[in-house]
């Protein structure tokens, strides 16, 4: 249990390094005390919008934890998350300034989505192969029998259309 919250510290500690980086600090000073991150940010982002109107930014997330992290971000840059009625749980809309978007959010979005998807990877990997089964190798794959349809086999329900 000590070792998990040991790489959690870790994990976390990464997440504000990758926030630090996005916060363009000006001096060496404040790469090194990169605790005023957020409010870099935030100042940015309100320069930002003096020079360019927001636009409605649509998001579509692969997945529920990408979703989540997208808007914490968003909420954390005093951004409001939203979507319209009938778009799918993974759709997130805002309105932000597209440099902002493409200079700061979205970059830092993918290098922390990457961060905690290969923490949570090896989390589900370390969990599978110690309480189901130690062989975690991905399935063989197979060529196709001669005349068949791949994936005739009896069906199951679709996974993603359960979130």
């Amino acid at each position: 249990m000590g070792g998990n919250l040991r790489e959690e510290d870790r994990l976390i500690d990464k997440l504000q390094k990758i926030e630090a980086l996005f916060a363009r600090p000006g001096t060496e000073g404040e790469r090194i005390a990169a605790g005023n991150a957020l409010q870099r940010i935030r100042a940015r982002l309100k320069q930002l919008e003096l020079s360019e109107p927001a636009t409605e930014h649509r998001f579509s997330l692969p997945d529920a934890w990408s979703r989540a992290l997208l808007i914490a971000l968003l909420r954390r840059y005093d951004l409001q998350p939203y979507r319209y009625r009938g778009q799918r749980r993974t759709t997130v809309m805002a309105k932000v300034t597209r440099r902002f978007v493409e200079e700061t959010l979205w970059p830092e979005f993918l290098q922390l989505n990457a961060t905690l998807r290969g923490y949570l990877d090896e989390v589900t990997q370390r969990v599978i192969t110690e309480a189901i089964w130690s062989d975690a190798a991905d399935a063989e794959e197979r060529a196709a029998p001669p005349g068949s349809d791949r994936g005739a086999a009896a069906s199951v329900p679709d996974m993603r259309s359960m979130d």
